[in-house]
């Protein structure tokens, strides 16, 4: 439930009323809709990040019951073998699903632990990616329904071992514009600084617990960029700061952000800044978690938190 409208006041001759509460996408798109006015075009890759779960004790899919596998000995990520990428049938199908439903799905791989997995959707220009993804999120967890086992988007499901994330890149035309693309990154990527608690604030629940400055994360009291660095908030591709022309990556955000929320406010920070578009989600929203904590704040002002994915057994 993204795009929930209120019915129409009765005599007004419109179709449906305003958005609901709960409804992220109306303001993410008024948004793209100003970018686009600016003669930007927003492009959005992002990178989901999850663990898969066994339903029965909620542990890690082919972990050993009540403890931990070797740490990083066994070179997970991006790995091959029964003990190491575990869960591939339901990674292969969920892709294939994707797929066969029009998603814009780039790819998928495994990650830094067993039962840990990403994929990619994008690059889409505006509101899309963001559709995608909430999509990609729903067909996973039909997927896992079948196969009877869980998914968690929880940025940090086991303490002590790597965090999940949903790395967002982003362009707008002047960062794909050559010459001049690296100078235009250097000055959004300097107003994201001078955001950075803002956006902290709106890029998911638990989020502290995954920024850490360790396993490939800056720690969330500090914001870096740099070429080539997993460890910095900001990543900048080595070929993209060879060729002058691209996209950064924004790695802060956690696997549950809400992506209308996120790319809303990148654009929000670095096209806009003055814009004033109201995005809500309140008490009783289908988005808000189990303690019912809610925000009615301008998009540009800290959201307090990104609700976690309706249905994730995140906890």
């Amino acid at each position: 439930l993204t795009d929930c409208y209120h019915e129409a006041a009765e005599g007004s001759g419109k179709a449906y009323g305003g958005p609901t509460h709960f409804n992220t996408r109306a303001a993410c798109e008024a948004i793209m809709a100003q970018a686009i006015e600016l003669q930007e075009d927003p492009w959005f890759g992002i990178e989901q990040e999850y663990y898969l779960l066994d339903a029965q004790t909620d542990w890690p899919l082919g972990w050993p019951k009540g403890c931990c596998p070797g740490k990083h000995k066994e070179g997970y990520y991006c790995s091959t073998g029964a003990t190491k990428a575990i869960g591939r049938d339901v990674v292969e199908a969920h892709a294939r699903a994707c797929l066969y439903a029009g998603i814009k799905f780039g790819g998928i791989n495994s990650e830094e632990a067993p039962g840990q997995w990403e994929f990619q959707v994008g690059p889409s220009s505006g509101v899309g990616v963001s559709d995608d993804l909430w999509m990609a999120r729903y067909i996973l967890q039909r997927i896992c329904e079948i196969y009877q086992i869980g998914v968690t988007f929880d940025p940090k499901p086991v303490r002590g071992w790597p965090g999940i994330g949903c790395h967002t890149n982003y362009s707008t035309s002047a960062t794909r514009t050559k010459p001049g693309g690296m100078d235009a990154m250097l000055k959004q990527i300097q107003k994201l600084r001078m955001r950075h608690e803002e956006h902290l604030a709106a890029y998911g629940q638990g989020n502290e617990r995954r920024l850490t400055g360790r396993d490939d994360t800056a720690a969330m009291s500090d914001f870096s960029f740099g070429v080539a660095d997993r460890s910095a908030s900001i990543r900048i591709g080595r070929k993209v700061a060879e060729q002058d022309c691209g996209y950064y990556e924004d790695r802060r955000p956690a696997a549950n952000m809400d992506p209308y929320v996120v790319t809303a406010k990148l654009v929000q920070t670095t096209l806009l800044d003055s814009a004033h578009i109201v995005c809500k989600v309140q008490q009783g929203s289908p988005l808000a978690d189990d303690t019912k904590l809610g925000c009615a704040h301008s998009i540009h002002e800290p959201l307090g938190f990104a609700p976690p994915l309706p249905g994730s057994l995140a906890s």
